[in-house]
């Protein structure tokens, strides 16, 4: 039997190159090997934004939208809005009742993202207790495989110790899930932090020519290169991280395997390093523009996605809780 796949994204805005390398060419080759279910999490997408919920709805048409424009099928996977279902909600009540604080209060995302994001009070139990309801998506389907990355290690880990205590508590009704890395678990930003609409660092899926054209402009690289021939240090710069990324992507940018070595002997310098970036990057979003316009503009088309996504994805979680309220005798 084909393994199952849950995995979502929050609809918080615009997709970026860091969804893309990080998760979605991940989704696309998983749906030609595995039994894949696909959310919009709008339930998630409440722990950041509960003060203004006005932009949700359109951002989760959007995002389905920029899923099928890069190849997600929704013949092969099951596409659908969190919300819709509710038994994510009463299953992350259940799970609430039986995990431990401290598990959510050691958790260093939770902290990392306290710190970084300064713009929102993120001191509410919704945002703590996140975890609990990423377990609650997972378990529900019994997912045996969940496309993360490096970041979300630690969330499946607890996942994992939740489906754990619960099945010691109640009997075995959980798989405890396994983790599914993609390529490129990391991608950079403008700014050499993990791209993060929240840090105001990304490049979103069909940027005009224009708008690449600048933010590959201002991008950090070597400091200590200032002329063509300088030795470079390529470690910490972006745009090297890019060209890695691109050349493990496709064997299209093969050539670009050598750019970390060609940087580090000075035969390349970042004025022309950056300039092929753009243009690279350009092209790649000329080949996504024209399809994610058509699919936007066909509202009905995307509803009929989504609605038939649900169905299938209720089907599945009903029949996992009536197994769950049958082990807690309710």
């Amino acid at each position: 039997m084909k393994k199952k796949v849950l995995s979502g994204m929050r609809p918080t805005g615009r997709l970026h190159l860091g969804h893309y390398f990080g998760t979605l060419r991940n989704w696309v080759k998983l749906q030609e090997e595995c039994d894949c279910y696909y959310m919009a999490s709008d339930w998630h997408a409440l722990t950041t934004e509960y003060a203004n919920t006005s932009k949700i709805s359109e951002n989760t048409f959007e995002m389905i939208a920029d899923w099928i424009t890069v190849g997600l099928d929704p013949l092969k996977s099951v596409i659908f809005k969190q919300s819709a279902i509710h038994q994510h909600s009463e299953l992350f009540l259940m799970l609430s009742m039986i995990t431990p604080l401290g598990w959510l209060q050691r958790c260093p995302t939770y902290k990392d993202q306290v710190r970084e994001i300064k713009n929102k009070n993120l001191n509410n139990y919704g945002f703590l207790g996140y975890p609990v309801l990423m377990a609650s998506d997972i378990l529900l389907y019994r997912a045996n495989l969940v496309p993360v990355g490096e970041d979300q290690l630690l969330h499946l880990e607890l996942t994992r110790e939740i489906a754990r205590r619960f099945n010691n508590f109640y009997g075995k009704i959980f798989i405890e899930p396994e983790a599914k890395l993609s390529k490129s678990t990391r991608v950079p930003g403008t700014d050499g932090r993990k791209m993060s609409k929240s840090y105001g660092n990304s490049i979103f899926l069909g940027e005009n020519s224009d708008a690449i054209k600048e933010k590959v402009k201002n991008m950090f690289t070597d400091p200590l290169k200032i002329k063509k021939n300088d030795l470079g240090h390529p470690d910490g710069c972006v745009v090297i991280k890019f060209y890695k990324i691109l050349s493990e992507d496709s064997d299209k940018y093969s050539k670009f395997k050598q750019r970390e070595k060609d940087c580090k002997v000075g035969s390349i310098g970042c004025s022309l390093c950056k300039k092929q970036l753009t243009e690279i990057l350009t092209e790649f979003m000329k080949s996504l523009s024209g399809k994610r316009k058509k699919l936007i503009s066909d509202k009905a088309y995307l509803e009929k996605v989504i609605m038939e996504g649900c169905q299938k994805a209720e089907d599945c979680a009903q029949k996992t809780m009536t197994e769950i309220r049958k082990a807690l005798k309710f």
